[in-house]
């Protein structure tokens, strides 16, 4: 019998909440962070709405001495694994060595901590960089400060893959409790609301540049176009049903019952896209089929041509508005590594109140063949649902979690 693994523990930090409860209690309600920007001054840019975390204070969660080798991301990273260990009433102390590891996924690393310390070599010289910027940077930093913070020394790594990742990592902690790891921390937090790092998504010519905050970032609209970016995500205790069983674990939130990756073809090449493949594939690793689907959690581009291929994708899976599909990231903005976490998250806590939040902002374009859930959260009976997210280049995800069981 394979090992059943499960989620015992969320930690969130989004731009509408700070905290679990907090996040979950503004999604139901359909309050949006998306706004102007304050981080920096963007107003010399095409675009200049972001979802930005406001009230975060590093140092009422940390000890003084991270502060410095750390970025935004990783210092609130921290803090989410913080909650998620505590969540799932997980002592890291109290672990066997090598019995748990951490699994995150990154879309750009520490990008304003190495834009300070450039700032610092160009205008003062090299001596005043900081010797920190070798690791602060680092696509895997937050695995590894969440490590030593803990002393999680079981097998951990980071995936790279876009805003497909925090998927992928949550996949790839479930591979290994299935190898024999206890527990792992997975999931994704990232935060590049910085000029460098604006300049790095406005490049990616996926950012819209409407101003309205009400009707800048709307997925499957008539005016779609483009998203808008945000900071945080989540992370989550992927455990051994086993063991969370031995040691009580006071929830468990759910399964992860399949997952599935692909990649697009090469731009021209005629072949279809690779997102209907991940959503079949990875039905049949959950051994479900289409109709035992209750909602799914969209990847929601905002790019016209992204949007066609996800509705009909769905359309095509599940029939013509077949299933719920909801899009709260359009409260909080596309997260990057942090955003398919998120949804995760969202998809989890919705299977637990049995409700489904809403996608705010969007008017459905009639073209598209989904039963978005718009207007406000709608309540269902859920069991099992499905969470889509794709990255820039190609990279596509899908992942299955199912409802607790006594």
């Amino acid at each position: 019998m394979s090992v059943r693994t499960v989620v015992t523990g969320l930690g969130v930090a989004a731009p509408n909440g700070l905290g679990l409860e907090e996040y979950w209690h503004n999604t139901l309600a359909g309050r949006s962070a998306i706004k102007e920007v304050t981080r920096f001054d963007a107003s010399s840019y095409p675009s200049r709405l972001a979802g930005e975390i406001n009230g975060f204070e590093a140092a009422d969660h940390l000890p003084s001495r991270l502060l410095p080798q750390t970025d935004r991301m990783t210092r609130m990273a921290l803090v989410s694994a913080d909650w998620a260990l505590a969540d799932a009433g997980v002592e890291p102390g109290e672990l066997p060595d090598y019995a748990a590891g951490v699994i995150t996924a990154s879309h750009s690393g520490g990008f304003e901590f190495g834009q300070n310390e450039l700032k610092a070599l160009w205008s003062k010289g090299g001596q005043y960089v900081s010797a920190y910027q070798s690791f602060a940077w680092f696509y895997a930093v937050n695995s590894g400060q969440i490590s030593i913070r803990n002393g999680l020394r079981g097998p951990s790594s980071v995936v790279v893959s876009d805003q497909a990742g925090g998927l992928d990592a949550v996949a790839q902690a479930r591979r290994q409790v299935r190898k024999g790891t206890a527990l792992v921390v997975s999931g994704g937090v990232d935060a590049s609301i910085c000029s460098w790092g604006w300049v790095a998504q406005q490049a990616g010519g996926r950012l819209t540049t409407r101003d309205d905050p009400g009707r800048a970032y709307v997925p499957f609209d008539a005016e779609a176009s483009g998203h808008v970016p945000g900071e945080g995500g989540a992370l989550l205790v992927v455990e051994d049903a086993e063991h969370a069983h031995r040691r009580g674990a006071p929830h468990v939130y759910g399964e992860i019952a399949g997952h599935a990756s692909t990649m697009d073809p090469r731009p021209g090449s005629g072949r279809v896209p690779g997102l209907h493949r991940s959503v079949e594939l990875a039905l049949e690793d959950a051994k479900l089929a289409p109709n035992d689907v209750d909602v799914v959690f969209a990847d929601a581009a905002a790019v016209p041509d992204l949007d066609r291929i996800e509705a009909q994708t769905l359309a095509e899976v599940f029939g013509p508005h077949g299933v719920p599909v909801t899009a709260p990231k359009t409260m909080t903005g596309r997260l990057y590594s942090g955003a398919a976490p998120l949804d995760l998250a969202a998809a989890l806590l919705a299977l637990r109140d049995g409700v489904i939040p809403p996608t705010v902002a969007t008017r459905p374009a009639e073209d598209h063949a989904i039963d978005l859930v718009t207007g406000g959260p709608r309540p269902a009976r859920l069991r099992t649902a499905l969470v889509l997210a794709r990255g820039q280049g190609g990279f596509n995800s899908a992942l299955v979690v199912r409802a607790a069981t006594a």
